[in-house]
């Protein structure tokens, strides 16, 4: 019988962690939109990025030696720690019907997913610059006004912006409002016909249930460059079985380690907009 269960979990195992390891890493949002730095191979826990001021080019005189910069660092610091998830999977689960791998394994990835975007998401209250206020609905006017900020600071490359659902719902309903929105062009059509609202002033707009919604009804999103935010990884996501035998199943161990920190202000604009139905 114990040759018999082994060689069950054996034939699970396998599946299980390729479909944890695939949600944990597709089903966290923020790990797919903020610089992630991969630190497995240095020593401690800690990483120091560097900062690098601007340094401007000028006009040149032919035979007159360059003016040189002084390049002086600063750094943020990132400490990473241990998270992790448990279920007990018993003999009788394994061996009944149903498909155990998939859903065990989506359910772990999904545990580590949901604590990368949580960890992660809490950054957004730091930033110094917000727009919005309670009971305020979110609108495309403000995410023009905040990539018309972010781009005035100078953030470099792609603007992303995470929102709740019910924030992401209001607005959709604002682009979809044809007497209040009568020119809104294929991006209300789009809209209308799919619930897709796809890129808004440069913005690609994300929605995760992971942000918190406040006694107010109102929820802190956030429009932001990658850079903005970082993600150091020391370990990636890990599966490891325990037999307990005694209690006739398994424990499977889901841990990861890694830690998150703000990179640089000017780069993240906080949105603070009702998050209610």
């Amino acid at each position: 019988m114990a040759a018999s269960t082994t060689s069950t979990l054996d034939d699970l195992f396998v599946n299980i962690v390729a479909q944890a390891r695939f949600t944990a890493e597709e089903q966290s949002i923020m790990r797919n939109l903020v610089t992630v730095y991969s630190i497995e191979a240095q020593p401690g826990v800690t990483i120091q990025v560097p900062k690098y001021p601007a340094v401007a080019a000028a006009d040149l005189t032919e035979g007159t030696d360059m003016t040189s910069t002084t390049v002086s660092t600063s750094s943020v610091s990132i400490t990473v720690g241990e998270v992790g998830a448990q279920v007990f999977l018993t003999d009788m689960a394994a061996m009944g019907a149903g498909n155990p791998a998939d859903e065990l394994g989506t359910v772990l990835g999904n545990a580590i997913a949901t604590k990368m975007d949580t960890d992660a998401i809490a950054l957004f209250d730091g930033f110094s610059t917000s727009l919005g206020a309670t009971t305020t609905e979110l609108t495309a006017a403000y995410l023009f006004q905040a990539a018309a900020t972010l781009r005035a600071n100078k953030a470099p490359g792609r603007l992303v912006g995470v929102f709740h659902p019910y924030q992401v719902y209001a607005l959709k309903a604002n682009l979809t409002n044809t007497f209040a929105n009568p020119n809104g062009g294929d991006l209300q059509n789009e809209a209308m016909r799919t619930g897709y609202v796809g890129t808004i002033a440069g913005i690609d707009i994300f929605e995760s249930a992971n942000i918190t919604v406040d006694g107010s009804g109102d929820a802190k999103g956030c429009v932001f460059a990658p850079e903005a935010m970082a993600m150091a990884m020391k370990r990636d996501f890990n599966l490891e079985p325990e037999r307990d035998a005694s209690n006739r199943g398994f424990e499977l161990n889901a841990t990861a380690i890694y830690g998150v920190g703000e990179l640089d202000d000017a780069y993240g604009v906080e949105m603070y907009f009702d998050a209610g139905l």
